[in-house]
């Protein structure tokens, strides 16, 4: 007997509504958001391959409107955020400083964290961000426990936890939804769904196509889905899910979305074919704001051009940074082992 999906788990609002509702100003800075990200990885992926950015890298181009429009409705310092190896954005959005992720990337003294964690491990204590996690579904765990905290303080915070759909089979993303349920914790799990488990297409490994409204009813949370290739779907789905997360329900979200690059930059994408990458590519969600921003006359195409140089600018700035930042001292292999 097949369990029955929410009818009302997706979340397809009007995007002239709702960018009505968000607002010029707020918008803006969500697409400026946007085009940072998207900037910031492009030109880190070339530094990869220029061999000046070791280890691995994966990147979130094609999600970007995934997290932002999640991170908008978030207080910084009281909410928690905690993300998968793909973090680049959550840092980003978090409000790090790009100079210290790139130099993060470079393995710096300068970094985010020393130069010791690299693309994978972004880290903010003070941001509330509890970094990217290198084990599939291992942040899950602590995503609850934030959330957990933020109940048992009373410091009406919720958590957002992002994961891949390769990491829904895990036990660890189970076990704590459980939890999270059993103790109507305010906590919100968001599945990325890009298509892919690193090469294996997520139909071939989930048995289920909408994850969210066929597994959240086993654990008493709520449901939502919504087109993560679309900033106003995820803002609204954000906006659902933080007021219920609030009140101390838990939720589970899954954004249907797609990543225009292989699992990381390593990974030629050959699972795939340039035909169906193009026909996602033809959805980006950076150049469907900048169509509606045009449209409701809040932008200009010289004022996008010049907001796109300014980031240009801001990235390249970083890379300077990351350059010419040294390298570890030695004394620094055995910090931060243990506590001190």
């Amino acid at each position: 007997m097949t369990a029955a999906v929410q009818p009302d788990h997706w979340v397809r609002p009007d995007p002239v509504q709702v960018r009505d509702e968000i607002g010029r100003d707020r918008l803006l800075g969500m697409f400026r958001k946007m085009l940072l990200i998207r900037e910031f990885e492009e030109r880190a992926e070339l530094a990869y391959k220029a061999k000046k950015i070791a280890g691995f890298l994966h990147l979130y181009i094609g999600q970007e409107a995934v997290a932002t429009g999640f991170f908008d409705h978030l207080s910084p310092g009281r909410d928690a955020t905690v993300t998968t190896y793909r973090c680049h954005a959550q840092g980003l959005l978090s409000g790090l400083n790009p100079d210290e992720l790139m130099a993060e990337l470079y393995g710096k003294a300068t970094g985010n964290v020393k130069g010791k964690g690299g693309s994978m491990h972004f880290f903010s204590k003070e941001k509330s961000f509890l970094g990217g996690h290198g084990i599939v579904g291992g942040q899950v765990p602590v995503g609850i426990g934030a959330a957990f905290s933020a109940k048992y303080r009373g410091t009406g915070g919720v958590s957002v936890t992002f994961l891949g759909d390769g990491a829904v089979p895990q036990g660890t993303f189970h076990e704590s939804l459980n939890m999270a349920g059993l103790w109507g914790l305010p906590a919100i799990v968001v599945i990325e769904n890009n298509q892919y488990g690193m090469g294996t297409a997520c139909h071939r490994a989930v048995a289920v196509a909408d994850m969210a409204a066929l597994k959240a009813p086993g654990y008493g949370v709520e449901a939502i889905t919504f087109d993560g290739l679309d900033l106003f779907a995820s803002w609204k789905a954000g906006q659902r899910a933080v007021a219920i997360a609030r009140a101390n329900k838990p939720v589970l979200v899954e954004a249907k979305t797609y990543r225009y690059r292989g699992h990381s930059v390593s990974d030629a994408g050959l699972y795939r074919s340039k035909d169906e990458v193009e026909r996602y590519k033809a959805l980006d969600p950076i150049e469907r704001v900048q169509t509606s921003l045009l449209e409701a006359g809040w932008l200009t195409d010289d004022a996008a051009t010049t907001e796109r140089e300014a980031v240009v600018e801001r990235v390249r700035a970083a890379l300077d940074f990351a350059e010419r930042s040294p390298e570890p001292d030695l004394s620094e292999l055995t910090r931060h082992v243990y506590a001190e």
